[in-house]
């Protein structure tokens, strides 16, 4: 089972410098926009304007940045349309995320992994190294280790990972092809209203929904709004049992929407509890490990598209009582 326990509650923070290099490629002169760069490290400078220039001007000095084939990149190397540029990204400070990963099943093609709350699957933001990514590379000794789909970091779950890169396609397709199945759990507070019918006998457990509407991006970016318009996601809920006033939800997303979940159960009345996003944006800060966000992707069910085997892995579910 997952161990849903921090190792130490108290977070701590160091400078990081990635472990795995991250790459762009060297956009062509006709996309460019009427801008024109005599060296990469101009490029670098003008496209990521949040790194301030000396800064690539020491990753540079330090051999941090360099072409596919390796070879370094320095101050004066000539800017070449559609050639990648690789360099590692740093942090001043990264947090460690005081939860473990667990392997579920491995095999030659596949990893299927709990990823705990708080972690994110691949570098970003202030994580650099504290990602299900690297962590998996090194309790594998495997560094092509690749996520097949999407988790969002405040997710728990059931994730499929990829290893071989010559048949990581046949995995993507499965989700592409709708030949994947992922069954969630999500704790919520019941509408008053919804309390009150179930206290009257004038409705009964299970309750079920089927959700259809657009979704988009809102403002800021990172969040989703539901807008009017042609449907573009789709989720089957259920509530499932009650306690004290905190309903637990069976959820399968039909579709793949960012957020999608978070936001049909919010479009419901009933947004998921330690939500931060949704329904009211909260301040950003440190996270809050003794409120992790309670939706929990439970269950992967697919046929192995290489063995052909039945894939069935789930994990731990949530604790309604623990919440109520």
């Amino acid at each position: 089972m997952p161990n849903l326990t921090a190792n130490n509650l108290a977070s701590h923070t160091t400078s990081a410098i990635a472990a795995q290099p991250s790459y762009i490629v060297l956009p062509r002169d006709s996309e460019l926009v009427g801008k024109s760069y005599p060296t990469v490290l101009a490029f670098l400078v003008d496209h990521f304007k949040q790194i301030d220039a000396s800064v690539w001007q020491q990753r540079i000095n330090d051999g941090k940045v360099h072409w596919q084939n390796g070879e370094l990149i320095n101050a004066d190397t000539a800017y070449q349309a559609t050639a990648r540029v690789y360099y590692y990204r740093e942090v001043q400070a990264e947090t460690k995320v005081p939860f473990n990963e667990q392997i579920l099943h491995q095999d030659n093609d596949t990893i299927i992994v709990y990823k705990p709350h708080f972690l994110p699957v691949t570098p970003g933001g202030n994580f650099v190294n504290e990602c299900l990514v690297h962590r998996l590379r090194i309790a594998t000794q495997i560094d092509t280790v690749a996520p097949a789909h999407r988790l969002d970091k405040d997710t728990a779950g059931v994730m499929l990972m990829t290893l071989n890169p010559h048949t990581r396609h046949a995995y993507h397709q499965l989700f592409l092809d709708d030949k994947i199945t992922k069954d969630y759990q999500a704790i919520a507070k019941v509408t008053p209203d919804l309390l009150a019918q179930l206290a009257n006998n004038t409705c009964e457990l299970p309750l079920h929904w089927t959700v259809k509407n657009r979704i988009v991006a809102a403002n800021p970016s990172f969040t989703m709004q539901v807008v009017e318009g042609e449907a573009n996601s789709h989720s089957e809920i259920s509530l499932v049992a009650v306690n004290n006033g905190v309903g637990l939800f069976e959820l399968s997303p039909i579709t793949g929407k960012t957020h999608q979940l978070r936001v049909h159960m919010q479009s419901l009345g009933m947004p998921i509890l330690h939500d931060r996003f949704y329904p009211v944006l909260q301040p950003k800060g440190p996270d809050n490990y003794d409120k992790p966000l309670q939706l929990l992707a439970k269950r992967l069910r697919f046929c192995d598209p290489i063995s052909g085997i039945e894939q069935d892995v789930e994990c731990q579910g949530l604790d309604l009582l623990a919440m109520s």
